[in-house]
């Protein structure tokens, strides 16, 4: 098999996976029942705690070596916690967090 006969491949694969699992909610849920709750219940509950996993997993490097270091993870982590109450949109708050510590780091 070529190079390129192998990309494609694994190109077509991957489309079609994601085009299966974008469809399966609609293929499961779309009926007149509707979501049942403990779907319901886990898709309010899992974005929060998949992101408080991620802040734990983020700021479980911060060296202890170097205070300042440590100071500008956690003064952008806060930064993020700032934006997000005050807009509550994700997306702002992970950009304006993520442009706080590229600018801190380069202080």
């Amino acid at each position: 098999m070529s190079a390129t006969m192998h990309s494609l491949l694994i190109v077509l694969i991957c489309a079609g996976v994601t085009l299966a699992l974008r469809a399966a909610p609609f293929a499961f849920f779309g009926g007149k029942d509707g979501v049942p709750p403990v779907i319901a219940r886990l898709g309010k509950l899992l974005p929060p705690a998949i992101m408080a996993a991620l802040v734990v997993y983020c700021l479980k490097g911060i060296p202890s070596g170097t205070v300042l270091d440590g100071a500008k993870q956690l003064l952008a982590g806060a930064v993020v916690v700032i934006v997000h109450l005050l807009r509550r949109n994700t997306l702002l708050s992970i950009a304006v967090g993520t442009a706080a510590y590229m600018l801190l780091i380069r202080i």
